[in-house]
């Protein structure tokens, strides 16, 4: 295994930025940058051998200052939405920057992958990690709390990139994090993903308002478009006349995923046919934000190429969005001392 270094530019401040390149025995690298902890590159091989970068984004570190899809985003304070941009806790309200209409998304207009992080590595026989680390000053983005954080990418000679995000606060707060990385199994210049077959293992999933935020029903998702328990082309139900696709413009929905949160357990698959790639899905997180691109316009990333609508698609481990305002969802508040600790595993293979 090696961690090598090189430049990623300077940012608008005239910070330089660096790229970290992690590559495993067989051959995978995974590419980060310091500037917002973001994921920039994964090579994985095909069928027969031949390596593709699976995530979309950028060349440079002027890219990811702009980035408004999110490509490969550490994303935090509170990852998704927040209605009405505000909560109560503790008997107090706390009101937060309206970015998304009237709502709060990915923590306001300046989220967690925008700053600049602090870098430590190590090196293993049979794995190298990254973190990222900084402190998040009580009342950034409108949150209590002086928040410890960091966000530690690990990829292995299993192909495994592996994603620990660890937070202690010295006051009682809401936390939320997640990585909003796009993935193209078939080569992040390939075009629409709506041919990726995808696998989800949850029964049910949160409804939500036209603003896309719950409802507080949690509905089964047996005989509905939203029922991915077996794999599944994206593209097949995606256009379907069903309320919650008209809402959103194709799949933006939190599913509740079928696991007991105390272990990392698998609980979804992305599958390309043509190249045989395959990603599986490990978590200790409650929920999942599937995500497929409805948003992205004519973005130009990597190698000056124009990313379309559909072009990736994200799986954001999470709390449940507004779960902050919901009492009957699982609770994103963090206790004073008490540590935030949860895990996120993207396995790559061939079928």
């Amino acid at each position: 295994m090696s961690i090598k270094k090189q430049s990623f530019g300077k940012t608008k401040e005239g910070v330089e930025a660096t790229l970290f390149v992690l590559k495993n025995k067989k051959g995978m690298t995974v590419t980060f940058t310091d500037y917002g902890a973001n994921i920039v590159n994964i090579l994985v091989p095909d069928k027969n051998g031949n390596y593709d970068d699976v995530v979309l984004g950028y060349d440079n570190v002027t890219g990811y200052e702009g980035n408004a899809p999110g490509f490969g985003s550490f994303i935090g304070r509170h990852a998704n939405r927040i209605g009405g941009a505000s909560f109560e806790l503790n008997g107090k309200k706390y009101e937060l920057e309206k970015n998304d209409g009237e709502n709060n998304l990915h923590g306001g207009f300046k989220g967690y992958n925008k700053f600049m992080y602090e870098v430590e590595t190590f090196e293993d026989e049979d794995s190298d990690s990254i973190e990222f680390s900084r402190l998040s000053p009580h009342m950034e983005q409108g949150f209590p709390g002086n928040l410890d954080i960091s966000v530690t990418y690990t990829l292995t000679d299993d192909n495994e990139l592996v994603i620990e995000y660890l937070a202690v606060s010295d006051k009682d707060t809401i936390v939320n994090l997640t990585n909003h990385s796009y993935f193209n199994l078939a080569g992040h210049k390939s075009g629409s993903v709506l041919d990726h077959q995808v696998m989800l293992d949850a029964d049910k999933f949160t409804p939500t308002d036209d603003a896309l935020i719950p409802t507080g029903e949690i509905r089964d998702v047996t005989g509905t478009p939203m029922d991915f328990r077996t794999l599944k082309p994206i593209g097949q139900d995606i256009e379907a006349n069903y309320g919650p696709l008209k809402q959103a413009g194709g799949y933006d929905h939190n599913y509740v995923l079928n696991i007991s949160g105390s272990e990392v357990e698998k609980i979804g698959e992305l599958v390309e046919d043509k190249t045989k790639r395959k990603m599986e899905i490990f978590t200790n997180m409650t929920g999942i934000q599937l995500y497929t691109g409805n948003f992205i316009n004519a973005e130009k990333g990597k190698d000056g190429f124009v990313y379309q609508k559909r072009a990736g698609v994200c799986f954001e481990t999470q709390y449940f969005p507004d779960s902050c305002n919901r009492s009957e969802f699982p609770s994103c508040v963090l206790k004073a001392g008490n540590e935030y600790d949860f895990v996120t595993v993207f396995k790559f293979s061939t079928k």
